[in-house]
C-alpha cells in the first residue's frame, strides 16, 4: 500500500498544527521529504486561503491547496481553479437560526471572513457564500440545529471541532476536492493517503487509499481510519508520512 501512495493530504488544525498553531519542526522535516520522493503534498482545509496561505508559503510549493473544505481550489500559483457557493436562500435561514437562538457565527464569502465580532454590514445577497458555520457549546442547542441542517440535502454539514458546525453546498466536501485534484494529477483516489481529525475529514479519509485518524481525532473519525497515529502535538503527521516514505 505505501508504494502506491502519490498524494499526501493533510488537514491543518487539530492534524498538521499544533496547540499553538505552528507547524511542528519534524512535521515540516516530514512534508520536504515526502516532496523531495516525488509525493505531492496537498493541505486539506477548512480554512480560507487567507488563512493558511503563509503555512502552504513555509512549507514550499504545493500543486494544489484545498481550502473551505473544498469550497475552493487553488493551484500552485495561488490562482483560484475551482469555486462552489452557497445559495443565499440557505444562508438566509442559518442567518435565522443564528437569531432565533443567540449563536455565535462565523463565515467564509468570497468578499471576506465575517463573525459575530466582525459582522457584514450589507445584505446577504450582496456576499458570495462559500461557508458558514456555528459554535455552540449547549449540546442540546447543537443537536436541535444539526437535526435541522441535516434534514436538508441541499447541504454539506460538518464540524472542524466538537462544538462547531461548518455548512457546505452538498457536494462539497474535502474528498470531492481531493478526486478533482487527482484528476487534474493523472492519479487516482487509492493513491492518497489522508490525514485528520475532525467530521470535514471523514469523507477523504473514508474515500482516500489510506486514511489516518490523528491521536487527538474524533473517535467517529478513527472509526472509519485504516489506522491512528500520533496525536498533533506529537508529530503525529510525521509519524504518518514515515510509513510510507521509508
Amino acid at each position: 500500500m505505501a508504494e502506491d501512495i502519490k498524494l499526501i493530504a493533510l488537514d491543518l488544525d487539530g492534524t498538521l498544527v499544533n496547540h499553538a498553531g505552528e507547524v511542528s519542526e519534524a512535521n515540516a522535516a516530514a512534508v520536504k521529504e515526502a516532496k523531495e520522493k516525488g509525493i505531492h503534498v496537498v493541505l486539506s482545509t477548512g480554512r480560507s486561503l487567507s488563512r493558511c496561505r503563509n503555512i502552504s508559503e513555509a512549507l514550499g510549493r504545493s500543486s494544489y491547496i484545498v481550502t473551505i473544505n473544498g469550497g475552493e481550489i487553488y493551484n500552485h500559483d495561488y490562482e483560484l481553479v475551482d469555486q462552489t457557493k452557497l445559495d443565499h436562500s440557505h444562508v438566509n435561514r442559518l442567518w435565522e437560526l443564528k437569531k432565533e437562538h443567540g449563536l455565535y457565527f462565523w463565515s467564509s464569502t468570497v468578499q471576506g471572513l465575517y463573525n459575530t465580532q466582525n459582522p457584514f454590514d450589507n445584505e446577504i445577497e450582496d456576499y458570495d457564500w462559500l461557508k458558514f458555520g456555528f459554535d455552540i457549546e449547549d449540546d442540546e442547542v447543537r443537536q436541535v440545529i444539526l437535526d435541522e441542517l441535516q434534514a436538508n440535502d441541499a447541504l454539506e454539514v460538518t464540524n472542524s471541532s466538537p462544538t462547531n458546525i461548518e455548512v457546505n453546498p452538498v457536494g462539497v466536501n474535502k474528498a470531492a476536492a481531493l478526486l478533482k485534484v487527482c484528476q487534474w494529477l493523472d492519479l487516482d483516489m487509492k493513491n492518497v493517503m489522508a490525514v485528520g481529525d475532525s467530521m470535514n475529514d471523514i469523507a477523504m479519509i473514508r474515500e482516500a487509499g489510506l486514511g489516518v485518524a490523528m491521536g487527538n481525532a474524533q473517535q467517529i473519525v478513527k472509526d472509519e481510519a485504516s489506522f491512528v497515529t500520533t496525536s498533533n502535538s506529537e508529530d503525529g503527521v510525521a509519524a504518518a508520512i514515515k510509513k510510507v516514505i521509508e
